[in-house]
């Protein structure tokens, strides 16, 4: 046995964080050493050809089911007399981000939605869509966005109401605000709350159907014609017609596209109102993206699409396209609802808000997310992230206005 078998194993010296020796980053650049910076293993160099690229990957754990509650499971018992901080109507990524920051301020929280599990459009909408413009996620389902969203927004134990759809607002004389409720059967509760927070998204909602649609489509819903799709696996190797030139379009048309036997995009257009990324990626791909062409109509047998014939609106020249299922992407039509008679400032099916503070035109009521409208408005996700932790500072200096708007960032908690 030799000496080297005898000799105890050597533990490599640990490096030093170099984010604490910042005078010796020039000289380990130019040496290509890897260096610790925090809690992260660096390769630095001068040349930024250099050395192995980095991979990215996002890895999502599978969100345990207790942090999920769904309608008539895990619901909080009723007391019509308890009050709360803060009450956010939306349990949607903005209303749970929302959550999460009123519950970083300390307040007492409800969150309630209209629908029977939280989530709100993602989940309705597009569960198995991915999205990429949502920060530290090159690409996120949106099942698995709302999974971390939930957990995240539940952390600090706000009360969830789901599957009651709020009707009235009454704002009483010493500032406290009581929300009606419609839940099920028609049955109405109150909630009593010192500050709201809408965000509710668009409202109600119904997707745009085709001009002229015939009839027997609508019994197709769901099984033949999608306006929403939740299971990638229904276009496995079947012929698929996209109608659309939105986001919406361009992104079914890249998921799908692996899947499918065959896609088609038509839209009555050559402009399109999409990413410019998305168009160019679609372009390349195999689908076959035809403009200037709509449906004109759709034949089914025995309750199963066969085909389509589609017009050209400038030549009318017309095509038979086999067809086994249809994606409409029409857009929706969306409307606030009862919000609308709460005495809010509505601006273009929304509520005005200050882009500063996120306040309506009634003291104590904020809006985030797709609802709010200011000029420069942008639509996404990430705004909305933005636009509920304004609200939620603010409308914790309203509950008390000797605490500051802003608290300081969240790694400075807990003396980190």
């Amino acid at each position: 046995m030799s000496d080297q078998q005898n000799t105890p194993e050597q533990t490599p010296e640990a490096q030093p964080d170099i984010a604490k020796q910042p005078e010796s980053i020039e000289a380990a650049a130019a040496a290509d050493e890897t260096v610790n910076v925090w809690d992260a293993e660096v390769q630095l160099a001068d040349d930024a050809t250099s050395g192995e690229p980095v991979q990215s990957e996002t890895i999502i754990e599978p969100l345990d089911p207790h942090f999920v509650p769904k309608l008539e499971e895990d619901q909080p018992a009723h007391d019509a007399d308890e009050l709360f901080d803060c009450t956010i109507i939306g349990g949607g990524p903005t209303g749970l981000y929302g959550a999460f920051y009123a519950g970083m301020r300390e307040m007492k929280t409800k969150i309630i939605d209209s629908l029977g599990e939280l989530g709100g459009q993602v989940s309705a909408l597009y569960p198995e869509k991915l999205i990429y413009d949502v920060a530290g996620f090159p690409a996120v389902k949106g099942k698995e966005l709302i999974q971390g969203c939930i957990e995240q927004g539940l952390q600090f134990g706000p009360a969830v109401c789901l599957g009651e759809k709020v009707e009235h607002l009454e704002k009483h004389p010493d500032g406290l605000f009581t929300l009606t409720t419609e839940a099920s059967h028609g049955v109405m509760k109150q909630h009593r709350t010192k500050t709201l927070i809408v965000a509710a998204g668009v409202g109600a909602f119904a997707p745009r159907k085709l001009p002229g649609a015939q009839p027997e489509l609508d019994a197709l819903e769901g099984t033949e014609v999608f306006y929403f799709v939740k299971d990638l696996e229904v276009f496995r190797d079947q012929n698929i017609l996209i109608v659309g030139g939105g986001d919406s379009a361009m992104d079914w048309a890249m998921m799908l596209e692996p899947l499918a036997k065959s896609t088609t995009l038509i839209h009555r257009r050559d402009k399109w109102r999409a990413h410019e990324d998305s168009v160019k990626k679609v372009l390349a791909s195999s689908v076959d993206v035809r403009t200037f062409v709509e449906v004109k109509s759709v034949e089914v047998e025995g309750a199963k699409i066969q085909s389509a014939v589609v017009f050209n609106n400038k030549t009318k020249a017309e095509d038979t396209l086999p067809v086994d299922k249809i994606v409409m992407c029409l857009g929706f039509i969306a409307n606030i609802g009862p919000i609308k008679e709460w005495g809010l400032e509505i601006e273009a099916g929304g509520i005005k808000v200050d882009p500063g503070s996120m306040a309506s035109n009634i003291p104590g009521i904020y809006a985030a997310g797709d609802i709010a409208r200011y000029e420069g408005k942008l639509g996404l996700i990430a705004t909305g992230f933005g636009e509920a932790a304004t609200a939620a500072n603010y409308a914790k200096h309203h509950v008390d206005p000797h605490s500051r708007v802003f608290p300081g960032h969240s790694s400075e908690r807990d003396g980190h």
